[in-house]
């Protein structure tokens, strides 16, 4: 198949896709409660974000994309999370995703979108696979957890270990590209936050994976990835072991401001039953608020100063220090610990009501809580890695 690039819709910049994130923020809050009780975000909402061109903003032209920096797509992210950080984490994910598969063999990218350039990729980089090499290929079974919108998806990236042959001594974690034909997805998802990103166990039984349908982790801290666009085109030259991350810790910075938004409209009005006081005469909840506003502010512009400077690199043709990688990768880790500290003051402050399951407040608080747990977000292993380094001890991590 000959793949043609095209050109970004002339109406289509950074301000226009930001402003339709910010339009949507309202419709995402209404629908919260329903992605909640059914466990995972609406067709229509998927819909909504595939109409507003989300998921091209990472895409390669040549596949209709829009070859966008990353700034563009945190920012969408952060926004959509002020209505829905479910729908704001399954962006994040998958989106990132359209940006990943540019560091595949060509082939791959074609076996995805040929027909249909709108299709999504889910993922579960869990390294459980049973990887068995055989001709052409690779047979592979398993099952992964916490694949995030995976209902949404026709293709997902899952996690697996080539064994050690004699021209390769060492173990190589690869990323599997499945089609849904090849695998099941379990209903297992049921949790106290989040539950809108229907994070589902995924289920392979022996399927055939051809080799240039996977990306070995090596290729990807090296830069040596096969994708033909990601030896030309600077975006595609950022360490992937730097931009998913942030995927999966940026919603939670828009989560916050979405709490704050929340606690502001009811601590502004607030008047204590018991002694009639005001809630926004009560310096504590002053100062609550004031904290968790400069850090949204804060943590974004460190995203965006991170992001600039791994924009720059590639751009240059330079590899980005590895001791800055080290530090960026503590700072994204750090993200959901620092958001959750500020929420749960926002929540103290806001009296019983916002105890109920009602409150919009307190779904922003489960949500971020949940998004800690991932094992991207343990700020405690990235920043014992950083601070080892800085005292001469050698990287334990090479997902950079």
């Amino acid at each position: 198949m000959t793949v043609q690039e095209t050109s970004i819709p002339q109406e289509i910049n950074r301000e226009v896709l930001v402003q339709r994130a910010r339009d949507m923020v309202p419709y995402l809050a209404e629908q919260a409660p329903r992605a909640q009780a059914e466990r995972k975000v609406p067709e229509e909402t998927v819909a909504k974000m595939h109409e507003a061109g989300f998921f091209r903003v990472l895409q390669p032209k040549r596949w209709g994309g829009y070859e966008m920096d990353p700034q563009v797509f945190f920012d969408i992210q952060m926004t959509l999370a002020e209505g829905c950080m479910s729908t704001a984490w399954i962006y994040g994910v998958i989106a990132v995703h359209n940006w990943q598969i540019a560091l595949f063999d060509l082939k791959a990218q074609e076996d995805v979108w040929k027909d249909n350039t709108s299709v999504l990729i889910a993922s579960s980089y869990m390294p459980v696979g049973k990887v068995t090499p055989v001709e052409g290929g690779f047979k592979f079974s398993g099952r992964w957890a916490f694949s995030s919108g995976c209902d949404h998806c026709d293709w997902v990236f899952l996690g697996g270990v080539v064994p050690p042959t004699a021209d390769n001594p060492n173990p190589d974690y690869r990323t599997f590209l499945v089609p849904r034909s090849d695998f099941e997805v379990l209903d297992t998802w049921h949790t106290f936050g989040l539950q809108g990103t229907g994070s589902n166990d995924i289920v392979v039984e022996d399927a055939f994976v051809p080799d240039h349908r996977t990306h070995s982790s090596l290729d990807g801290f090296n830069g040596t990835n096969p994708g033909i666009d990601s030896h030309n085109i600077p975006l595609y030259k950022i360490p992937f072991g730097q931009l998913f991350p942030r995927a999966v810790s940026g919603s939670t910075i828009g989560a916050t401001q979405g709490a704050i938004n929340a606690y502001l409209k009811v601590a502004s009005k607030r008047v204590g039953t018991n002694d009639g006081s005001k809630t926004a005469e009560d310096p504590y909840a002053q100062m609550a608020v004031a904290r968790a506003q400069a850090l949204v502010d804060q943590l974004k512009m460190k995203l965006y100063s991170n992001m600039d400077q791994l924009m720059s690199d590639a751009v240059e043709g330079k590899d980005t220090e590895m001791q800055t990688r080290i530090q960026y990768r503590y700072e994204s880790a750090a993200v959901p610990e620092a958001c959750l500290n500020e929420v749960l003051e926002l929540q103290k402050m806001c009296g019983g009501r916002a105890i109920f399951t009602d409150s919009p407040l307190q779904r922003f608080v489960l949500d971020i809580l949940a998004g800690r747990a991932h094992v991207a977000n343990n700020p405690y292993k990235f920043g014992q890695n950083y601070g080892g380094v800085q005292l001469g001890l050698e990287s334990t991590d090479t997902f950079l």
